[in-house]
């Protein structure tokens, strides 16, 4: 069970906290990509990934803030640090065995280990998931696009 915070009010509203929060990391791209050549839709320079994305995630979260604001005090604010812990540790195992062992085996880490984090975890559900998206991203980034990832560690 989670404990909710003592806060109350608009400012312990996960809306509002998340819309501020995707404010000031779309804030924070466009920023970081002004001193690049921005380029066009057909021949992108470097500045037009983070620029889009960045301009993307400020309009979600200034739709946030404001449905956050519209909502008042309803949604108090609660940390569940196994999740947050779970997910972090699975980004450190995938960045960490991807060059190791492979891309495949470094999909099916994450899935495992995001997945233990969620309340429902049910193993067949789970590794069919880890198998749509390593066929997904095999065909996608090795196959596609022509990235030079190993599939398994030795192939």
């Amino acid at each position: 069970m989670r404990r909710e915070s003592g806060r109350r009010g608009v400012a312990a509203n996960q809306d509002v906290l998340a819309g501020v929060l995707f404010l000031l990391i779309g804030l924070g791209a466009v920023a970081g990509a002004r001193d690049f050549e921005m380029g066009t839709a057909m021949r992108m320079g470097p500045a037009y990934f983070p620029t889009v994305l960045g301009w993307v995630l400020y309009g979600f979260g200034a739709f946030l803030l404001l449905r956050g604001i519209a909502r008042g005090g309803d949604a108090a604010v609660s940390w569940g640090w196994r999740p947050l812990a779970l997910v972090t540790l699975a980004i450190v195992l995938f960045g960490f065995s991807v060059t190791r062992f492979g891309l495949v085996p470094a999909l099916v880490v994450m899935v495992l280990v995001c997945a233990a984090a969620g309340r429902g975890y049910r193993l067949r559900e789970t590794v069919v998931l880890a198998a749509v998206l390593s066929a997904f991203a095999v065909g996608v980034f090795v196959y596609a696009l022509q990235l030079p990832f190993r599939l398994v560690a030795g192939l």
